[in-house]
């Protein structure tokens, strides 16, 4: 392990600010005082800090040298609605949030790099410290983009990490190509004709409707899609009826569909409106399909992916750093920042066994043994992006 030493000598200072955080977590497009905080540790350092991008956005500058190069370094500042159950001290105080997630600790990570890099004054260029709100589910990156991040902030490449519980502290994990999965979204509602269950013959049963579809709907990745083409169709919610007498009217179907290529999320878009159109006419009733693009799929670049494999080499030695994991179907809209420049987003491995809690987990807590390697990854990878003549 080769902790940059500024980075090391603010453990006990990123614990404290970790624990801070996790305690008063904030859901997206709220994290008022989450984006007070950081402004505040920002300006101590001697930052220029940018606010109200998005909303709750927050933007850190440290400019060295003469050079015009830039490059962006990415963390999340939203919690989830989950209610707590580790029963740390330092445990939500605010019942039904959470910070489930490790945005904590992201957050906590690249601050202390803004500190450490402030400290070492080693970059010739400009780096960009960017405290995105609005992770979960609402598209916080997609906003800041949108707002003209970009333009503000002009630089050639933007970097972004995540913990990961299921890969053991101190490893890395990353690969060029994509990384994690688009995240689309789903709402079926079959109209058919209410009427008494033992008189079915009366109307007609919208529940035979969502019988039929939840298993059809499997079959668009089975047998539509190219068998090393990845996707995944999870109905997840479905709601009907109110008592045990009465056929009712409606059904409604929900879910959520995977994949990582655009041309996958268009078979399976076609194919489920074909289907849900054909069980609705085979039973003489009406349905209608919603279906959402919320997050595409995050997509490293070469180049980048290349850099922060030299950062994470650095810091943790090449043979604890895993090159080829397996993608994940789980989303990140750090991908809209991706869309319009190239970056790698790596992950920081947090675990300490089998036992680790997963994340989104009411009883999951950031491992406050990382906070040091991630933010020497941010140095490292900032320094030697951004050389300063020796």
């Amino acid at each position: 392990m080769n902790l940059v030493p500024e980075a090391a000598a603010l453990d006990r200072e990123l614990r404290g600010w970790r624990r801070h955080l996790h305690a008063h977590p904030e859901t997206a497009f709220e994290e008022k005082a989450t984006a007070a905080f950081v402004a505040e540790r920002l300006s101590e350092i001697g930052l220029e800090v940018h606010t109200g991008l998005a909303g709750t956005g927050v933007v850190g500058v440290l400019r060295g040298g003469g050079s015009a190069a830039a490059i962006g370094l990415r963390a999340d500042l939203d919690a989830l609605h989950i209610h707590e159950r580790t029963g740390a001290p330092h445990a939500s105080k605010h019942e039904g949030r959470m910070h489930a997630c490790g945005h904590d600790g992201h957050t906590t990570m690249l601050l202390g790099a803004a500190k450490a890099l402030a400290q070492r004054r080693r970059v010739d260029g400009t780096v960009y410290f960017v405290f995105q709100p609005a992770e979960e589910n609402e598209g916080g990156g997609r906003v800041m983009v949108e707002q003209g991040l970009f333009d503000r902030f002009p630089m050639r490449a933007v970097y972004g990490m995540h913990n990961w519980p299921a890969n053991p502290v101190g490893t890395f994990a990353l690969r060029p190509g994509p990384l994690m999965g688009a995240f689309d979204i789903f709402e079926i509602v079959a109209t058919g004709k209410g009427a008494h269950a033992a008189m079915a013959y009366q109307g007609r049963d919208p529940m035979m409707f969502a019988s039929l579809a939840i298993g059809a709907l499997q079959t668009i990745v089975s047998r539509d899609l190219h068998p090393l083409d990845a996707g995944v169709v999870s109905v997840t919610q479905v709601h009907a009826g109110d008592t045990w007498n009465v056929i009712p009217d409606q059904v409604v179907l929900r879910g959520t569909v995977r994949s990582f290529k655009r041309d996958v999320q268009d078979t399976i878009e076609r194919r489920m409106r074909g289907i849900v159109d054909g069980i609705a006419a085979t039973f003489g009733m009406t349905a209608t399909l919603r279906y959402e693009r919320r997050y595409p799929a995050t997509v490293n670049s070469d180049a980048e992916t290349a850099h922060a494999l030299a950062a994470a080499t650095a810091v943790v030695g090449r043979d604890r750093v895993d090159t080829d994991p397996m993608p994940s179907m789980g989303s990140e809209d750090f991908a809209f920042m991706l869309q319009a420049k190239p970056g790698c987003y790596v992950w920081l491995g947090t675990g300490e066994g089998p036992d680790t809690p997963s994340l989104h987990n009411p009883r999951y807590d950031f491992n406050d043994d990382a906070l040091a390697i991630g933010a020497s990854y941010w140095v490292t990878l900032a320094e030697q992006q951004l050389p300063a003549a020796r």
